[in-house]
């Protein structure tokens, strides 16, 4: 089954995918693989529909998954089946099933404000500095290299975004200032802006800048609410409620569809809230 896996893996790095997505695309194909060794005993391109569909039921119990990871689930077997066993995929036989949508918890701009300030460590106070006032990614944010930032543009340089394209960020001055004092202290990075501390020529990693969120949230006595995305949709949303219209932040954020932009309008304080029914407008008062 080794072998299935690797050819897996390079049929996904030739689509120029990276390492973190080739691990991630790779996960449930693995418990795939070893769900046919030691359950069903049969080769991959033995394995009927029903069979495949069992899979999915046994990793839904098992692994008590939701309906998106689900989703991502079926997706992995699909480029599976299509690309190393050569054979059809048959959307019919194994549907992606649906899922509810919620709204992602967003502070208001006052909390955000204190949230950041409430920070002593200048390293991390620059990062959620940075994510909140251009809505940079996690990723984003920690791949940044010191010739990114352009003073006399006031702009950032995101390369290779998730969308796969290079975008320009603005650059808040009151985040600059915070920027300068940290890079000051941490001794004047000239490649990446927050390396890892066990290894200087390699960025941080993403799941440090949740540990110090949550960790934050746990000394002021916070319910546990924010994440590193919440800094990202609460730059959205503020940009909506001062007036900034929907096509300037889907550009600024990089959003590929206008309808991933649309959720701050929801989300604003003065977004359907200030909407008036049609049915308000008329008559000016009550119909008899």
């Amino acid at each position: 089954m080794d072998d299935y896996l690797k050819q897996f893996r390079e049929m996904i790095s030739l689509r120029g995918l990276t390492d973190h997505t080739i691990v991630s695309y790779s996960t449930y194909i693995r418990v795939y693989l070893d769900y046919l060794s030691y359950i069903l005993h049969k080769m991959p391109e033995d394995v009927s529909w029903a069979e495949l569909r069992g899979f999915v039921r046994w990793l839904q119990k098992e692994k008590t998954l939701s309906d998106r990871t689900i989703n991502h689930c079926i997706s992995q077997l699909r480029f599976f089946t299509l690309y190393v066993l050569h054979k059809p995929w048959d959307a019919s036989q194994l549907p992606m099933r649906r899922f509810d949508s919620y709204l992602p918890y967003v502070p208001s701009q006052k909390e955000t404000w204190a949230f950041i300030h409430s920070f002593s460590n200048l390293k991390h106070k620059a990062i959620l500095s940075l994510m909140y006032s251009a809505g940079l990614r996690v990723g984003e944010v920690c791949a940044l290299r010191y010739e990114d930032i352009s003073r006399s543009s006031m702009r950032i340089h995101i390369r290779h975004s998730k969308a796969r394209s290079d975008r320009y960020a603005i650059l808040s001055r009151n985040a600059l200032d915070i920027l300068t004092q940290y890079w000051f202290h941490a001794g004047r990075p000239t490649g990446f802006l927050f390396p890892s501390r066990n290894d200087p020529a390699r960025p941080m990693a993403s799941y440090t800048v949740n540990q110090f969120i949550f960790a934050k949230e746990k000394q002021l006595g916070l319910k546990h609410q924010l994440t590193c995305h919440s800094f990202r949709h609460a730059f959205g949303t503020h940009l909506y409620e001062n007036g900034a219209d929907l096509l300037t932040i889907k550009a600024l954020l990089g959003h590929k569809s206008l309808n991933s932009t649309t959720i701050y309008v929801h989300l604003a304080s003065n977004g359907i809230r200030n909407a008036v029914s049609p049915f308000d407008r008329m008559g000016g008062g009550s119909l008899g």
